[in-house]
Protein backbone atom coordinates (compact mmCIF):
# COMPACT_ATOMS: atom_id res chain seq x y z
CA UNK A 1 0.00 0.00 0.00
CA UNK A 2 2.92 2.33 0.66
CA UNK A 3 3.99 2.02 -2.99
CA UNK A 4 0.52 3.04 -4.14
CA UNK A 5 0.51 6.11 -1.89
CA UNK A 6 3.95 7.05 -3.21
CA UNK A 7 2.77 6.59 -6.79
CA UNK A 8 -0.33 8.73 -6.22
CA UNK A 9 1.82 11.41 -4.59
CA UNK A 10 4.26 11.55 -7.53
CA UNK A 11 1.41 11.46 -10.04
CA UNK A 12 -0.14 14.50 -8.37
CA UNK A 13 3.22 16.29 -8.47
CA UNK A 14 3.50 15.48 -12.19
CA UNK A 15 0.13 17.11 -12.80
CA UNK A 16 0.96 20.19 -10.75
CA UNK A 17 4.29 20.57 -12.51
CA UNK A 18 2.63 20.28 -15.90
CA UNK A 19 4.68 17.27 -16.90
CA UNK A 20 4.49 16.63 -20.62
CA UNK A 21 4.11 12.88 -20.13
CA UNK A 22 2.63 10.93 -17.22
CA UNK A 23 5.18 8.89 -15.37
CA UNK A 24 5.11 5.20 -16.33
CA UNK A 25 5.46 4.34 -12.63
CA UNK A 26 3.21 1.46 -11.56
CA UNK A 27 3.90 1.77 -7.81
CA UNK A 28 6.18 -1.28 -7.66
CA UNK A 29 9.51 0.41 -7.07
CA UNK A 30 12.31 -2.14 -6.85
CA UNK A 31 15.55 -2.10 -8.79
CA UNK A 32 17.17 -5.20 -10.20
CA UNK A 33 20.95 -5.70 -10.35
CA UNK A 34 21.11 -3.59 -13.54
CA UNK A 35 19.37 -0.70 -11.73
CA UNK A 36 16.20 -1.23 -13.78
CA UNK A 37 12.91 -0.86 -11.92
CA UNK A 38 11.04 -4.16 -12.05
CA UNK A 39 7.76 -2.22 -12.00
CA UNK A 40 8.09 0.32 -14.81
CA UNK A 41 11.23 -0.95 -16.59
CA UNK A 42 12.99 2.41 -16.35
CA UNK A 43 16.65 2.68 -15.45
CA UNK A 44 17.42 4.56 -12.26
CA UNK A 45 18.80 7.47 -14.34
CA UNK A 46 15.53 7.61 -16.30
CA UNK A 47 13.45 7.74 -13.12
CA UNK A 48 15.36 10.60 -11.49
CA UNK A 49 14.08 14.05 -12.45
CA UNK A 50 11.26 12.61 -14.58
CA UNK A 51 9.45 15.94 -14.74
CA UNK A 52 12.56 17.66 -16.15
CA UNK A 53 12.99 15.43 -19.20
CA UNK A 54 12.68 16.78 -22.73
CA UNK A 55 10.11 15.41 -25.21
CA UNK A 56 12.95 13.61 -26.99
CA UNK A 57 14.05 12.01 -23.73
CA UNK A 58 10.48 10.86 -23.02
CA UNK A 59 10.37 9.23 -26.46
CA UNK A 60 13.70 7.47 -25.94
CA UNK A 61 12.67 6.26 -22.50
CA UNK A 62 9.39 4.92 -23.92
CA UNK A 63 11.39 2.94 -26.51
CA UNK A 64 13.74 1.66 -23.82
CA UNK A 65 10.77 0.52 -21.74
CA UNK A 66 9.26 -1.38 -24.70
CA UNK A 67 12.56 -3.13 -25.37
CA UNK A 68 13.07 -4.06 -21.73
CA UNK A 69 9.51 -5.40 -21.41
CA UNK A 70 9.95 -7.51 -24.54
CA UNK A 71 13.23 -8.92 -23.23
CA UNK A 72 11.69 -9.68 -19.82
CA UNK A 73 8.81 -11.54 -21.44
CA UNK A 74 11.11 -13.46 -23.77
CA UNK A 75 13.16 -14.85 -20.87
CA UNK A 76 10.09 -15.63 -18.77
CA UNK A 77 10.35 -12.85 -16.22
CA UNK A 78 7.12 -11.67 -14.72
CA UNK A 79 5.49 -8.55 -16.03
CA UNK A 80 4.16 -6.02 -13.52
CA UNK A 81 0.51 -5.22 -13.20
CA UNK A 82 -0.57 -2.13 -15.12
CA UNK A 83 -2.66 0.57 -13.51
CA UNK A 84 -5.63 -0.51 -15.64
CA UNK A 85 -5.25 -4.13 -14.50
CA UNK A 86 -4.98 -3.01 -10.87
CA UNK A 87 -8.12 -0.89 -11.16
CA UNK A 88 -10.01 -3.75 -12.85
CA UNK A 89 -9.00 -6.19 -10.11
CA UNK A 90 -10.02 -3.69 -7.47
CA UNK A 91 -13.42 -3.26 -9.13
CA UNK A 92 -13.90 -7.05 -9.28
CA UNK A 93 -13.07 -7.35 -5.58
CA UNK A 94 -15.48 -4.54 -4.71
CA UNK A 95 -18.22 -6.28 -6.70
CA UNK A 96 -17.55 -9.55 -4.88
CA UNK A 97 -17.97 -7.79 -1.55
CA UNK A 98 -21.20 -6.11 -2.69
CA UNK A 99 -22.69 -9.44 -3.74
CA UNK A 100 -21.66 -11.13 -0.49
CA UNK A 101 -18.77 -13.07 -1.96
CA UNK A 102 -15.32 -13.47 -0.52
CA UNK A 103 -12.08 -12.15 -1.87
Amino acid sequence: MACLKKWLHWRELDKKAGAEVDSPCVACCRLNEDKICVGCYRHMDEIVDWRKKTPEQYQQIALNIQQRKALARSVGETVPMTEAEWRAARARNAQKLVTGGTL
